[in-house]
């Protein structure tokens, strides 16, 4: 599996999501994890970010929102109980890893 951390440079809530997604993977060999640094908005278009940071599974984005557009701003994710987080809770990238086909 691979994972893809897009993000813009210096963003807070890429060391967070890294740090869960290193939860998750610590045993698991079959998992490769890269990190991009988006510059500009035609970037954020190109790769598909919607907001830093963005994570891809294999090339497609486990959180994507419909009709939300590439950005070079911060990402917001809803947990649960529908409160803003700068990165997906564990419990959702758990749900994301073990997704369709993994």
């Amino acid at each position: 599996m691979r994972l893809e951390v897009l993000h813009i440079p210096d963003c807070p809530n890429t060391a967070v999501l890294t740090e869960r997604l290193d939860q998750l993977i610590v045993a698991r060999s079959d998992v490769v994890i890269e990190h991009r640094a988006i510059h500009d908005q035609t970037e954020a278009a190109a790769r598909g970010m919607t907001g830093s940071p963005t994570l891809l599974v294999d090339g497609v984005d486990p959180f994507a929102v419909a009709g939300l557009a590439p950005s070079v701003s911060c990402r917001l994710y809803l947990d649960d109980h529908g409160a803003a987080s700068g990165a997906p809770t564990v419990a959702q990238l758990r749900a994301a890893l073990a997704g369709p086909g993994r």
